[in-house]
């Protein structure tokens, strides 16, 4: 039974992998600068240092939505070189720091889902902040990050993120290359990168010998999306933390610009969007047991849950089960269905066991918890994504400076 049989809601659009994606922007941003073995397939302007400001959740709509809480970011928003990104499947930070990091799809990098099957253990693996010692980074992802690649052709390459994030194992699946500096306040981070990036260079009308260094700089803030998860987006605390990103992406920008010019180039993007799901619409789906049989393992995302049948067990089987009782809710698609649909982009075999053999993407303003197995704690999360709807997977890309 194909899904548009199993349901009247027709599926989401796949994500534009080959079009204005993500996974395009650091590699154009490597290309921006000259680097050979790099395409600028987003057309961006050419500096010879480029600042990747990556904003963890700031979703396109609702930057829309509360322009007025960022007057700074609303105004490259409002401007002729702007552009709207997709990002892949699901709509989470794993996938996308993936697709960001190597420049490949999640069905080639293998950043799959927030935790997946490792098929090789027969368990669930987190790809985020908790990885499994018995999974290693550089043979999960193989790919070559894009800073490695920078850094190779000849580009000095910064990392400023938290210090925790120094050696976790998504960084060194997807971000490993060049140096890294970490802060655990956001003003900080903006500051360590700024002094980096003049430590090496002159300012605007200084006398040089020889060509300006090029630079590339990946610079993360997670502030935003952390607060989502607690507050949610609608709440005073997210809008507050809006404003504080917009006055420090202003004030970095501005000092940048009066120092260099169109040397350097400020570029911001996001990893997801995110909406508010209430207390009353986040399930658990534990005492469920028709939704569990033939089940063996649970993952994803509440907004995107992966499911791994036991051997034996029809994916199809599973789906219809899924189909009855959250069909008006969710897209439910089976592994070989998603894949035909182009939800992963290329896949590849090393990868493909890793998505589940059913996939519940929620299209409606739920989230779906298998509390036996995660514990009570994650349904306190009010900002959720992971889903394909376009408030999750839509993102802008916003040339600040140069």
């Amino acid at each position: 039974m194909t899904p548009e049989n199993r349901r009247s809601r027709p599926l989401p659009p796949a994500p534009d992998y080959d079009g204005a994606h993500l996974r395009h922007v650091l590699t154009s941003a490597a290309a921006s600068l000259g680097l050979e073995g790099f395409e600028n397939r987003l057309g961006l302007p050419e500096a010879t240092a480029t600042v990747v400001l990556m904003v963890d959740g700031l979703g396109d709509a609702l930057l829309a939505r509360y322009s007025g809480h960022a007057r700074f970011l609303a105004s490259a928003w409002r401007s002729s070189s702007a552009q709207i990104l997709d990002v892949g499947v699901p709509t989470t930070t794993a996938a996308s720091l993936g697709s960001l990091g190597t420049g490949t799809t999640p069905g080639e990098h293998g950043l799959v889902g927030y935790d997946i099957l490792a098929p090789q253990l027969d368990r669930m693996v987190n790809m985020l902040g908790g990885w499994d010692p018995e999974v290693d980074p550089a043979q999960w992802q193989p790919h070559p990050s894009v800073l490695a690649r920078a850094a190779a052709a000849g580009a000095g390459v910064l990392t400023a993120s938290r210090p925790k994030f120094v050696d976790s194992g998504l960084t060194q699946a997807v971000l490993r290359g060049g140096e890294f500096r970490g802060a655990a306040r956001m003003d900080a981070r903006f500051r360590l990168t700024a002094e980096w990036i003049q430590a090496q260079r002159p300012a605007k009308g200084a006398v040089r010998q020889g060509p300006a260094p090029r630079q590339l700089v990946y610079l993360y803030v997670d502030e935003l999306d952390k607060t989502g998860h607690r507050y949610g987006v609608d709440s005073p605390q997210w809008l507050e933390m809006l404003e504080m990103l917009d006055a420090e992406a202003e004030r970095f920008t501005t000092d940048l610009r009066r120092r260099y010019g169109d040397q350097v180039s400020v570029l911001l993007t996001a990893d997801h969007g995110m909406v508010d799901i209430s207390a009353e619409n986040r399930l658990d789906f534990s005492a469920q047991p028709q939704l569990l049989e033939g089940v063996r393992h649970t993952g994803g995302e509440p907004r995107l849950v992966q499911l791994y049948a036991e051997p034996g067990t029809e994916p199809e089987t599973i789906a219809v089960a899924w189909e009855q009782e959250y069909g008006e809710r969710a897209w439910i698609l089976t592994r070989d269905q998603a894949r035909t649909a182009g939800w992963f982009g290329t896949v590849e075999d090393r990868v493909a066991a890793r998505i589940g053999d059913v996939l519940v993407a929620t299209h409606s303003d739920i989230a779906l918890y298998h509390c036996d197995r995660v514990g009570q704690a994650p349904m306190e999360m009010v900002g959720q994504h992971g889903s394909l709807t376009e408030a999750e997977r839509r993102v802008p890309l916003l040339r600040l400076g140069g």
